[in-house]
């Protein structure tokens, strides 16, 4: 008992602190201090959880929740509207949700079968085709839906898509190739995935040293970068460290 109450007063302290911080209404602080309970918790739902779910992190944490509670609601209501109206677009949309899903299968059957007509070459379809191959393994047929991307698409540029071709060229064995790729990326990609991938790959083929400077390059973009960034891309920074133990 004279721990939840010693807990309590100290609930009572962090929130009037708060309170007096962020200046906001005074009303609060009584309201706190003579109802304790009532008053924290008002204090909780109205005040502090909107603004925390107006960050980045509470917008992500209020879409795992939704997604935990609902996992497939997106990809129902995308099939529903593919039903009313069988459009590209709705097609286009269900693929895209049946790619993230991992339901690869049918992003690639969706994603060919939106290939037609007025978008036979629409190079975001198309993208989206070369991602459904990849999560299938088929990585020759990555490679070939990219290359007709890039002949019938001149001046498309999606780092994405060139990220895609460098993974299926490694995937393919083409290590030569792969490695060229890797290093035009890390010059404009806007994140250290290329240059972790690069690094990598040169640790396979017994260059630990130029892997070790890649490595070292994408912690020290880290360390000099904000927050932001770092949680951002916190996988492939954490694949550096780890490397370089």
């Amino acid at each position: 008992m004279p721990l939840l109450f010693g807990l309590s007063i100290l609930v009572q302290i962090l929130l009037v602190i708060h309170i007096m911080k962020t200046g906001r209404n005074t009303y609060w602080i009584y309201l706190v201090i003579f109802a304790p309970l009532i008053g924290s918790v008002a204090y909780l739902i109205i005040e502090l959880l909107p603004e925390f779910f107006a960050t980045r992190t509470g917008r992500k944490l209020s879409q795992n929740l939704d997604n935990a509670i609902n996992p497939h609601r997106d990809l129902k209501k995308a099939a529903l509207n593919l039903e009313i109206a069988d459009t590209v677009e709705n097609a286009r949309r269900l693929a895209q949700q049946c790619l993230d899903s991992g339901r690869f299968a049918d992003a690639r059957d969706l994603f060919r079968k939106s290939l037609n007509g007025l978008y036979h070459d629409d190079p975001n379809l198309m993208l989206g085709l070369a991602q459904s191959e990849f999560g299938l393994g088929e990585f020759q047929q990555v490679k070939n839906t990219l290359d007709e991307l890039k002949q019938k698409n001149p001046d498309y540029r999606h780092a994405d898509a060139h990220l895609l071709y460098a993974r299926a060229l490694e995937s393919l064995g083409d290590t030569a190739a792969a490695l060229h790729e890797y290093e035009v990326l890390a010059d404009y990609y806007p994140g250290p995935e290329p240059v972790v991938r690069l690094g990598l790959l040169l640790q396979q083929l017994g260059r630990e040293q130029e892997a070790r400077e890649r490595f070292t390059r994408v912690l020290t973009l880290a360390k000099n970068s904000g927050r932001n960034y770092r949680d951002f891309h916190k996988e492939w920074i954490a694949i550096a460290k780890r490397e370089t133990k």
